[in-house]
C-alpha cells in the first residue's frame, strides 16, 4: 500500500472525533514573548529537543492541534507560534517580510534558551517561506528543515508555475497585494473568505467544521486582523528580493519538501532544490492544500521519521 494512503484511515478518524481540547491543555500551554515592540503568542509544551510549528495563510498555531500531540510522545518540545499579524500575536504595521517575522520567531527561541544545534523547524504555507528564511539567515541554528505547501518568494520551480487549488489559480495573492481595497470589501464578510479557501482548497471540503473555521475567523475579524494576514502578502516582493540573496549559498542542512495531490504536488522538492543541497520529496495523496489537517496522522509520522534519520542524502519523488 502507498505510504501516504496507508495513514488514510487514522486522518479520518481524527478528523471525525474532533480535537479534544481537555487533553491537549494537559500537555501544552498558552505563552507569550517579545520580539523587540511586538508580542507573539505561542503555545508549548512536551520535553527534548525543539521542533517549531510555522503556520499558514489564513489560520494560526491551531492548524497544528493534531499533529503536536504525537510530536511530544515522540520525545520533542514542540512550539507553535502565531506569526505576526495572525491569531493573538500583535499586528504592527509594519514588518512583515520573511527576514523580520523569521527574527521574530528566533528570539522566542532565543528567549527558550534553545539548544541551536538541534532546532528543527517546519512551515506551511507562508510560515515554509519564514522557516526558510530562518535556516538561510542562521544556518548554524536549524538542524533540519520541513517546508510544505509553499516555496519561498522569488524561488519557486519554473515548472511549478501559478500553485493551484482545485484546479484554479491562487486569486486570493494578487487580491490580497491590493491596497486598501480587501480591507473595504472584505467588511463583515470575513467569515465568507476565510470559509471559502479552507472548503475549496481542501481534497474533502468537509475537513473543516463550522467550529473550526470560527476559530480562524475571530482573530481575522479583530481590529488589525485583516490587514496583519494581507501583510504578509503584500510583503512579497521585499521577501522575494532577501530570498533570492539569500540563496546564494545553497542549504546544507537535510530538508524535506512536502507538497499535496491537489496543490504543489512534487514540485515542492523540485522548487527546493534550487536552494538546498539535501532534499528529500514527499507528496500527501488525497490531500489539498492544508495537508496538517487534512493528513495529520501521515504528516506526523512523515515528520518523526525525518527527524530521527541518522544518514540523509537526496531523495527523488518517485
Amino acid at each position: 500500500m502507498n505510504d501516504s494512503l496507508a495513514f488514510l484511515d487514522q486522518d479520518r478518524t481524527l478528523r471525525r472525533e474532533g480535537w479534544d481540547e481537555k487533553s491537549f491543555s494537559h500537555i501544552f500551554r498558552h505563552e507569550s514573548g517579545r520580539a523587540g515592540n511586538v508580542r507573539i503568542h505561542y503555545v508549548i509544551g512536551g520535553r527534548g529537543s525543539l521542533i517549531f510549528l510555522l503556520h499558514g495563510f489564513p489560520q494560526h498555531w491551531r492548524e497544528w492541534r493534531f499533529v503536536m500531540p504525537a510530536l511530544v510522545d515522540a520525545g520533542y518540545t514542540v512550539i507553535a507560534p502565531d506569526l505576526r499579524g495572525f491569531g493573538d500575536s500583535d499586528k504592527p504595521l509594519e514588518g512583515f517580510d520573511v527576514g523580520t517575522v523569521s527574527e521574530d520567531v528566533r528570539q522566542i527561541a532565543e528567549d527558550l534558551h534553545m539548544e541551536k544545534e538541534n532546532v528543527r523547524v517546519v512551515g506551511h504555507d507562508v510560515g515554509a517561506a519564514v522557516a526558510y528564511a530562518w535556516a538561510a539567515t542562521h544556518p548554524e541554528q536549524v538542524d533540519r528543515l520541513v517546508l510544505m505547501e509553499g516555496l519561498p518568494a522569488g524561488l519557486e520551480a519554473p515548472a511549478a508555475g501559478v500553485p493551484m487549488l482545485r484546479g484554479k489559480p491562487l486569486w486570493h495573492l494578487a487580491f490580497g497585494m491590493t491596497p486598501d481595497v480587501p480591507e473595504r470589501l472584505l467588511a463583515d464578510r470575513e467569515r465568507a473568505f476565510v470559509e471559502f479557501l479552507l472548503r475549496q482548497g481542501a481534497y474533502d471540503p468537509t475537513t473543516f467544521s463550522d467550529e473550526d473555521i470560527d476559530f480562524y475567523v475571530r482573530p481575522f475579524v479583530a481590529l488589525g486582523g485583516v490587514r496583519g494576514a494581507l501583510a504578509h502578502i503584500r510583503s512579497i516582493p521585499k521577501s522575494a528580493e532577501l530570498n533570492r540573496k539569500l540563496s546564494e549559498r545553497k542549504l546544507a542542512m537535510p530538508v524535506l519538501a512536502i507538497g499535496a495531490e491537489l496543490s504543489f504536488g512534487e514540485y515542492m522538492a523540485e522548487g527546493a532544490r534550487k536552494f538546498a543541497e539535501n532534499v528529500s520529496g514527499a507528496v500527501a495523496e488525497k490531500c489539498g492544500h492544508w495537508i496538517p489537517e487534512e493528513r495529520p496522522a501521515w504528516l506526523s509520522q512523515k515528520l518523526i521519521t525525518f527527524f530521527k534519520e541518522e544518514a540523509f542524502q537526496d531523495r527523488r519523488v518517485a
